[in-house]
């Protein structure tokens, strides 16, 4: 049985701050899925894996749309994070599709990021 905390995605569990996620961006592996783009790097000691998610305005001009799967992007990685076995991974999820993902697609799509980055650390 998972823990009643396992599920949760508090406040140090998000990446923020122009020299954190500048150095994510400089210095992470890049990677892609059909819907997502994705940034991660590890090494970080000690603490929690991070995440930040970003839905470009070139894709979906209203903020409904993006703020909508911002909500499916977070809560795919809130349920599956645990099948990203180590801490002190930094990981940046960017959608990069011009159509609106049902929340199964990008589920499937986070949990398949996770075991690849997994796979790398391992």
């Amino acid at each position: 049985m998972i823990p009643p905390q396992a599920h949760t995605l508090p406040k140090e569990e998000r990446l923020c701050g122009k020299t954190t996620v500048a150095a994510l961006l400089s210095s992470g592996k890049w990677g892609a899925t059909t819907h997502l783009r994705y940034c991660w790097a590890a090494g970080r000691e000690g603490g929690r894996n991070r995440i930040l998610v970003a839905v470009p305005k070139k894709f979906f001009k209203r903020a409904v749309r993006r703020n909508l799967l911002k909500r499916r992007l977070r809560e795919a990685y809130r349920l599956q994070k645990e099948r990203l076995g180590v801490t002190g991974v930094d990981l940046m999820f960017a959608y990069s599709h011009a159509e609106t993902a049902d929340f199964q697609t990008l589920f499937a799509e986070v949990g398949e990021i996770l075991d690849r980055i997994n796979g790398k650390l391992s």
